[in-house]
């Protein structure tokens, strides 16, 4: 939570010197409250949002009755209540959770991760997008999209501006603002990945806790990640969705690390099972 936190203030702090570099203070102000109503939209009614594109059905005890009652049992181990359990007509293996906190909290899994998994592997699963829900990740990836969108919009701003010749650029150097246009919205991107990646880290931790042992986690990731590498992108409604799953549906090969959403799978599993051989394990 620290490096989260760490991570939020430096996105804060270059918003802050780009609004002043790039945009100018009342550049700053109308950017920052377009953003944050943007944003406010997307957190209250992005779960809704998000079920519909998938096209996920709701289930309940009579229709999924062991997979009801695992998640039952994994929100009662974590002493959250218990979330509205969907699942998506999609054959590629994933699950994400959305809501924007534990008490408005959903779990979707595909039709094709119901298949693939153990019931331990999924029990793993279900405890990692739990652990979401418990560190309250919506919300916290929903502050992190308002401070990057404010940045793109006010570089947007200032492009328009530099175009049209609105912009007084007495006391600015015109080739800094160029590069400032175009680095401050990749270095917010970078940042806001940043903290996907780090929560990515701690609902491993924590879902494995909730679940009872790492080595099912772990053992889901490296399935659920060779399966994504053999079909990446598979049916997914938009690549920019990707940060939601569990494992990212894109391939990574092509890829900087910096530019993903999610850590590496090979570190992620190496970090469950030094969990699992921790003295008193």
């Amino acid at each position: 939570m620290v490096k989260t936190n760490l991570l939020l203030g430096l996105l804060t702090g270059l918003f802050l010197a780009a609004g002043q570099w790039i945009g100018g203070d009342q550049g700053m102000g109308v950017a920052f409250v377009l953003a944050i109503a943007m944003n406010f939209g997307s957190y209250w009614f992005s779960d809704k949002i998000v079920l519909a594109i998938h096209k996920a059905k709701e289930i309940s005890y009579d229709t999924h009755p062991d997979l009801m009652q695992m998640v039952k049992r994994l929100a009662q181990s974590a002493e959250l209540p218990m979330p509205r359990v969907y699942i998506i007509p999609n054959d590629a293996p994933n699950a994400f959770a959305t809501g924007r906190n534990p008490d408005h909290a959903a779990i979707a899994f595909s039709a094709g991760i119901l298949t693939t998994l153990t019931p331990a592997q999924l029990s793993g699963v279900a405890a990692h997008e739990l652990a979401h829900v418990k560190h309250r990740d919506i919300l916290i990836s929903s502050i992190a999209a308002c401070i990057a969108g404010a940045i793109s919009m006010i570089a947007n701003m200032a492009q328009w501006a530099m175009i049209f010749g609105r912009r007084d650029d007495r006391d600015n150097n015109p080739i800094g603002m160029l590069v400032a246009i175009i680095v401050t919205p990749i270095a917010a991107s970078l940042i806001q990945m940043a903290i996907s990646r780090s929560r990515e880290f701690q609902a491993d931790a924590t879902g494995a806790a909730i679940h009872g042992t790492p080595e099912d986690l772990a053992s889901a990731l490296a399935t659920l990640h060779h399966q994504n590498e053999i079909n990446p992108q598979h049916a997914l409604p938009s690549p920019a969705m990707a940060h939601m799953y569990i494992v990212s549906p894109l391939s990574g090969k092509s890829l900087l690390q910096l530019f993903s959403t999610h850590p590496p799978v090979e570190e992620r599993i190496a970090r469950l099972l030094q969990l699992a051989n921790r003295p008193g394990k």
